[in-house]
């Protein structure tokens, strides 16, 4: 049986969210977590945040990506794909970077949900306060 070789690997980041992508030449297939791009993401708009990198540097149909993603919602997943498909197109093509930076595709987008502090209900929320 023949390896697959990879020919780029990038790591995205959203919240808590955590996706390894790796570039392989292809067809244009994505495969998220082993299932079909479509399948794994529920909206439509998920699938096509994954795919922006793709349009914006013209290679829908050069590369086969593997990913694998943990942590976190479909939003964030989606987001962390979106960031290590870039990271990962960045390796392959250099040249791209302009039209990826333009985008805010190679940003690392660090809001994260603020911790709950003790003696509060949530992060910034407190608990009622009663004078009698």
């Amino acid at each position: 049986m023949a390896t697959v070789k990879n020919i780029a690997i990038g790591t995205g980041r959203r919240k808590t969210a955590v996706a390894r992508v790796f570039l392989r030449d292809g067809s244009g297939k994505i495969v998220v977590n082993g299932k079909d791009v479509a399948e794994y993401f529920d909206s439509e708009e998920q699938v096509r945040t994954v795919h922006r990198p793709l349009l914006v540097t013209n290679n829908e149909n050069k590369f086969d990506i593997l990913i694998t993603v943990v942590g976190g919602g479909l939003n964030g997943q989606a987001a962390a794909c979106l960031h290590g498909l870039s990271r990962a197109l960045l390796q392959v093509d250099p040249d791209s970077r302009t039209s990826l930076k333009a985008n805010c595709y190679l940003t690392r987008d660090s809001r994260m949900v603020e911790r709950k502090k003790y003696g509060q209900r949530g992060a910034r929320r407190r608990f009622q306060f009663s004078k009698r």
